[in-house]
């Protein structure tokens, strides 16, 4: 197994922030809110942790689901681009922008039916600590999706997802995604993290040839 390599926490340039968003996420989009909905998402109070550019609270407001999102992200150059996005796209009333840090949200405890998140996990050096916030503020009976990349086996393993799904990218966009699966947690290491909250191990699925997919509901004791 490769060792996981840190890459930054927050991705603030606006350079990254223009490649990121400039890169061809439609496909991931569109399989992760197929597969939140197929998860009882039917709407409601939602928390977007680390948003990026507000890509997937966009995809999710065009199936036409009754919710209010808050989209949050550490990165002002991110968010920037997000407020680009929602302006075009129509949505500043219905999906709200947060500057936060996920390892210390202002948020109320319980405020949120969902929340969800795809890709925060491998920026985080300590992923426990976003985790527990996330948890914090998930209502009791509430829903947490969670998707990141998976860490590949092998230096070979990762140049063929590189060159698989980074094909048509610029060697920057190439860079991001070469350091991303550096960064990744390995199935087992995300495993060991989520029976903290009295989840089982097996709540944490590979559901890809490079993702991992969390899904728990929230009971307090």
């Amino acid at each position: 197994m490769l060792q996981r390599v840190l890459e930054p926490e927050v991705m603030d340039t606006p350079e990254e922030a223009r490649d990121y968003n400039n890169m061809d996420h439609s496909h991931v989009n569109t399989v992760f809110v197929n597969d939140l909905i197929q998860a009882g998402f039917t709407g409601g109070d939602v928390l977007d942790l680390g948003t990026g550019t507000a890509l997937i609270p966009l995809e999710i407001v065009k199936r036409g689901l009754e919710c209010r999102i808050m989209a949050a992200d550490a990165a002002v150059a991110m968010l920037e681009r997000a407020r680009l996005n929602l302006e075009i796209a129509g949505m500043t009333r219905v999906i709200q922008l947060s500057h936060c840090d996920a390892k210390a949200m202002p948020y109320a405890t319980g405020m949120f039916e969902w929340v969800i998140s795809n890709s925060i996990i491998h920026h985080i050096p300590d992923p426990i600590l976003v985790l527990r916030e996330a948890w914090r503020v998930t209502r009791n009976g509430g829903r947490l999706f969670f998707r990141d990349l998976l860490r590949p086996e092998s230096q070979d393993q990762l140049h063929r997802l590189v060159e698989t799904y980074a094909a048509g990218c610029n060697d920057h966009q190439r860079q991001m995604f070469d350091d991303s699966l550096h960064a990744a947690l390995s199935l087992e290491e995300v495993r060991r993290l989520v029976v903290e909250f009295g989840c089982s191990e097996d709540s944490v699925v590979a559901t890809s040839d490079r993702h991992w997919t969390w899904i728990a509901t929230k009971h307090s004791p």
